[in-house]
């Protein structure tokens, strides 16, 4: 969400993320967040406060409260100048600071809670930030001010809940009612009006097993988080629905009338829903927590993994790998995850994939083994998708030697959700492709276009151009046809396949930003805006940021990797460099993009001066994909420092055959290069291997 241009007349100068965990950027993507607890916290309090002043001795009271009065403000000054330092690169004054109080300066700060409770009837799309508590992260800072904390986290949640339970009130339809009623139980999983609006608006659509699965759910709820059953209402709900036909569509799911009895929520110690795909609310195959459910996305679970003659030790990781797993598979946005701890019950008894389809709707089943082979342990796994008769369309053995079994776990989960991701994308993308077009969602047409884009066919590659324009225009707000459309334009850029590099540098720019504006926790967009302020923009440093900002939210992603390794050999950074495209070789070996991302191995050994090193790779990386120009460069140049005539002729010719147009002008002209002498030394090789001056 963009910050609105403020009413004070201040420009918004940093963005700050108080839900969840605590972040601070500047509008140019640098992080100013403080590194020390109790300066976070001294910002928040400030933030929160906001507009009104915090005066000294309440800032000291509240976060020395066992201290001695001199003690306790000696240690706000020291804390008022770490802030102040860590401030300093936003390049104006946000807070103001005297004798009597702290502030910030009205307007500079675009702050998460204030959307929130400035969310309305008209503007409900703020309530999509509660997706953690209320600064999370600072618990246990001192008494008076966990005390705060806890009254902080009662008032936005009440705001927030009586604001969702009014957007339910107003739904008679089943589809928005459930919309609605996924959005109130994420901010209060105990509401059993939202429960039972729940259930009653699957039974109208026709879908009486979603509506008891619902009423499932709200029993264990209820039972972890108040140890009580559901209420008479919510029972006698349940009983109609199994005794009888499916509701009509036309009847109401809502009782007009009673709507504050339907309701009223349990009382209990309540905040927003974590994020963890681990409990038991995730069984639903529209998660609660994403609000862009709607658009679709692949459904998958995770099966605990079958022991074979291990040690009770070794048993637990068969459950802790499938909810390691299914966390980490939780971080890509496109997903949707059942916890693993639903699907349990399935690895005791039959694991029957039919049944597991129908019970929780899903696409895909990642199913395996663990075994203790002499003093190795063996995890072998495989990816089912279910729509297609259980066919198998991945699997990968990981044999480790047994020492830490915790390590062991995070390698192996890390390694199979960066490998699936690129293989499920493929996989959606085909079974999209294979349907008719008319009445395709913007999410369908940006699995259309990724393929295409792929393929570096010049025709193709403008269809899935016209696609990607196509999604964002049927909705503005899709973050991810955004970013995907941004990535579309670095391609247009580097192919060569414009006759106006300004504009489609400027157009990415604009893209990319607006890709991660609406989703900040897109870890994709991210990535992508960080290659185009590298690539294009050849602002290397606010890349590096977007780039480590990408990998905070998902460690796993690939893309991540191997782009933050280019923005670093351009740099001049090449151990860096070299470290992160082994990470990302590691992560996946066989990526379906690693035609894109091993192009920057024969980049890295060219400005290393490893002329054969970079022709092998060369060869190697031209050949998987002949329409792709950009591996042909480095090598080329590379062949052209060696002195091989005839090979770096082959190669030219090919090169130009994609980008006819290229000259050692055109190349330095949008060199991204930092140090002259990186350059100099490219520009060498290709002149030396026959391309032209321009």
């Amino acid at each position: 969400m963009m910050p609105a241009s403020p009413s004070h007349g201040d420009p918004v100068l940093v963005r700050l993320r108080l839900i969840g965990q605590m972040e601070a950027w500047t509008l140019t993507s640098e992080n100013v967040l403080p590194s020390g607890r109790k300066t976070r916290a001294l910002l928040a309090i400030v933030a929160l406060s906001a507009p009104r002043p915090v005066l000294r001795g309440r800032l000291a009271e509240m976060l020395w409260s066992r201290r001695p009065e001199e003690q306790a403000r000696a240690s706000l000054r020291q804390e008022i100048h770490r802030l102040t330092e860590a401030l300093a690169p936003v390049g104006a004054p946000i807070l103001t600071v005297n004798r009597d109080h702290l502030m910030l300066r009205p307007g500079t700060v675009w702050i998460d809670v204030d959307e929130v409770l400035r969310a309305s009837p008209e503007r409900p799309a703020a309530l999509g930030l509660l997706d953690g508590d209320l600064l999370e992260d600072l618990d246990g800072l001192d008494p008076t001010f966990d005390a705060w904390l806890a009254s902080e986290r009662e008032r936005l949640i009440d705001r927030a809940r009586v604001l969702a339970e009014q957007l339910l009130r107003e739904k008679s339809e089943p589809e928005p009612t459930i919309a609605a009623a996924q959005q109130l139980l994420a901010i209060d999983r105990s509401h059993e009006g939202a429960w039972r609006a729940l259930m009653r608006a699957y039974a109208a659509r026709g879908e009486r097993g979603m509506a008891i699965q619902a009423y499932e759910r709200c029993r264990t709820v209820l039972s972890d988080l108040l140890d009580a059953h559901p209420s008479e209402e919510t029972q006698r709900v349940a009983a109609e629905i199994r005794a009888v036909a499916p509701v009509p569509r036309s009847a109401p799911v809502t009782q007009p009338g009673s709507v504050p009895r339907d309701l009223e929520s349990r009382s209990v110690a309540r905040g927003p829903v974590r994020m963890d795909v681990r409990h038991e609310a995730r069984a639903e195959p529209h998660a609660e927590a994403r609000p862009q459910a709607p658009r679709g996305g692949a459904r998958i679970g995770v099966l605990p993994l079958q022991p074979i003659g291990t040690t009770e030790a070794e048993a637990h990781l068969s459950a802790g790998l499938a909810d390691e797993i299914t966390a980490a598979l939780a971080r890509f946005r496109w997903m949707f995850l059942v916890s693993s701890s639903s699907l349990a019950r399935f690895a005791t008894q039959t694991r029957d994939e039919a049944a597991i389809r129908r019970t929780f709707n899903i696409d895909f089943l990642l199913d395996g083994t663990i075994q203790r082979v002499p003093d190795r342990l063996r995890v072998a796994l495989r990816l089912l998708d279910l729509r297609a008769g259980n066919q198998v369309v991945w699997s990968r053995r990981f044999d480790r030697e047994i020492t830490d079994l915790l390590t062991l776990q995070d390698e192996v989960a890390a390694e199979v959700v960066a490998q699936i991701d690129p293989e499920i994308l493929l996989i959606e993308a085909q079974r999209v492709t294979a349907r008719p077009p008319a009445d395709s969602t913007a999410y369908d047409l940006v699995l259309r276009a990724i393929p295409l884009l792929s393929r570096m066919d010049r025709v193709q590659f403008m269809q899935a151009g016209e696609l990607l324009r196509q999604a964002i225009t049927l909705e503005p707000d899709y973050a991810a046809a955004s970013a995907w459309f941004a990535f579309w334009h670095i391609f247009l850029y580097g192919q060569g396949w414009t006759n106006d590099p300004a504009a489609v540098m400027a157009e990415a720019g604009r893209l990319a930003n607006r890709a991660i504006t609406l989703d900040p926790q897109d870890a994709r967009a991210l990535a992508i805006a960080g290659h185009v302020r590298a690539f294009l923009h050849k602002r290397l440093r606010e890349a590096l940021s977007l780039h480590e900002r990408a990998l905070t939210v998902n460690p796993n992603l690939v893309m991540a990797w191997a782009l933050s390794a280019a923005a670093f050999a351009f740099l001049g950074d090449l151990d860096t460099a070299t470290t992160r495209m082994e990470r990302y070789k590691k992560l996946s070996p066989y990526d379906p993009h690693a035609f894109f991302y091993d192009t920057i191995f024969i980049l890295i050994a060219l400005l290393r001066h490893d002329h054969e090193e970079a022709v092998t790779r060369g060869r190697e990386v031209s050949e998987m994909n002949p329409a792709f120009s950009a591996p042909c460069k480095p090598y080329l140049a590379a062949l052209g420092h060696l002195g091989r005539v005839e090979e770096a002729a082959l190669v030219r010719e090919r090169l130009l055959a994609i980008e006819p147009e290229f000259t050692i002008a055109r190349f330095v002209a949008s060199s991204p290069f930092d140090r002259i002498e990186d350059c100099e030394h490219y520009v060498a090789g290709l002149r030396l291997a026959g391309v032209a001056e321009g």
